[in-house]
């Protein structure tokens, strides 16, 4: 059910973005005429992507903000587009206006599950490890949030999480707050992107997934109530340092370059960001 649940919702985005489709996606990325469309599919035919190296001097769509927009600039000689939504990259990548997507693993297998005429290459592009973000002069939440996470994957409360929306374990079910939850602190807002499955995603109006029920549990453990704002992916660090969000969840990878301007919590999943082509 929930399998098919998620699979209706990206039927649904992806028919959307193609009915729209006139042009350039409203993410980002140059019109492309029939003409560089049917290129870049005899590419992929007579020269297919067969690994990350193959990647050199191809048109590259990535979601705008995310790290494989920042790894995709490192490509040498790609043309790199930039979608303000995973699908809409992928949308692009089915139509022959692009080459690859780079984008992270489970919404990866998500987007291949639902449609046959493309793949996700064997290889990773690379590793990396999801955190939550804060704002640097909020260290007493931060460390309020470690010792939360800590508890949490020591009760297995995360791993019954992962359970239920990756491992899709026959039985699971989505976090519930425990019966006589208070909320005597207040309310925290949490800033994501929910056109990420099965991080965050709509359903039936409501943003879910492992980020939503991962950041309710933490409140639920230090006495807050939560409210999620949607916003687009690359806004999510300029809410949290402004104020308007308290802290910012979405699949979002630790860097160096983040570190600048935002605090990361401990880590709580290894991912990877991978190649997404037309088979």
């Amino acid at each position: 059910m929930k399998k098919t649940i998620m699979a209706c919702l990206l039927v649904i985005a992806l028919t959307m973005a193609l009915a729209a489709c006139g042009g350039s996606p409203s993410g980002g990325g140059a019109t492309t005429t029939p003409a560089a469309q049917t290129t870049a599919a005899q590419q992929q035919e007579e020269n297919p992507i067969k690994g990350v190296d193959d990647l050199t001097g191809r048109t590259i769509g990535v979601q705008l903000g995310t790290t494989g927009d920042i790894y995709a600039e490192d490509i040498e000689d790609a043309t790199v587009e930039r979608y303000k939504t995973g699908a809409e990259a992928v949308l692009s990548l089915r139509q022959g206006k692009i080459d690859a997507v780079i984008i992270d693993d489970q919404p990866a297998r998500v987007y291949a599950s639902l449609n046959d005429d493309i793949m996700v290459l064997d290889e990773p592009f690379t590793v990396e490890e999801y955190a939550i973000c804060l704002a640097k002069e909020n260290s007493e939440l931060t460390a309020q949030f470690n010792t939360a996470i800590a508890e949490i994957r020591a009760n297995g409360t995360l791993t019954d999480i992962l359970n239920h929306y990756i491992g899709q374990e026959e039985g699971s079910a989505p976090y519930k707050s425990p019966d006589g939850t208070a909320y005597p602190n207040g309310t925290l807002v949490m800033a994501t992107n929910a056109e990420f499955p099965p991080y965050e995603y709509f359903e039936g109006g409501e943003i879910v997934g492992i980020d939503p029920s991962f950041a309710k549990a933490i409140c639920d453990r230090l006495g807050y109530d939560l409210r999620i704002d949607h916003m687009d992916f690359d806004s999510i660090i300029t809410a949290v340092q402004t104020g308007r969000a308290d802290f910012g969840a979405a699949g979002m990878t630790v860097t160096e370059d983040r570190l600048v301007n935002i605090d990361f919590t401990d880590t709580y999943i290894t991912a990877s960001q991978v190649v997404i082509v037309r088979k």
